[in-house]
């Protein structure tokens, strides 16, 4: 076996073969092939940048939004805190209102009915005067026998009619004091 014609050192014709072939590809690709992959990728890098920005855009935008819902709802919260602090004002000037109405009510009908009292016992007082009278006027024409004078006993009744009055404004202003307590 031959030793000597077998030198990797020195260049044979398929060693400068190849190496041409070697540059005409090199060459190729870089002048035909990373030109449109460069382009690819330059494009590709400005489109994910762009929906960054986008995404970016986006999210101020949901902020925003967001911001502008807060301040939405916390107006209306201070919208409805003002209808029902008027609602409830509006109740108890209503509930004042009637109980007002009510206790005029309630004086009024307690006037009322101490007049209708005092008119009652007024009558009643009327009444027993006369009837008083008459069995008085009945008694004495017993006693003495005899009939007394119409202008006596109309007399003698107006004393009796004025006697039982000054008791029964007396005993009224009494019952009245006492019916106020």
């Amino acid at each position: 076996m031959p030793l000597a014609t077998s030198n990797f050192l020195v260049p044979n014709g398929t060693f400068i073969v190849v190496l041409l072939a070697f540059v005409v590809v090199v060459w190729v690709i870089a002048k035909k092939v990373l030109p449109v992959l460069n382009k690819a990728l330059t494009e590709r890098q400005e489109q994910i940048r762009g929906e960054l920005e986008a995404a970016d855009k986006a999210k101020a935008d949901a902020e925003e939004a967001d911001v502008e819902r807060q301040a939405t709802l916390e107006q209306a919260r201070v919208h409805a805190r003002e209808i029902v602090a008027t609602a409830t004002a509006t109740a108890e000037r209503t509930v004042a209102g009637a109980e007002e109405r009510a206790h005029e009510a309630a004086e009024r009908i307690k006037q009322a009915a101490e007049a209708e009292v005092a008119n009652a016992r007024q009558a009643a007082v009327e009444e027993v005067t006369v009837r008083v009278g008459e069995i008085v006027l009945a008694a004495a024409e017993r006693v003495i026998g005899r009939e007394i004078q119409a202008a006596d006993h109309q007399d003698l009744i107006n004393e009796a009619i004025e006697a039982v009055r000054a008791e029964s404004a007396t005993g009224a202003a009494a019952g009245a004091a006492g019916a106020r307590q």
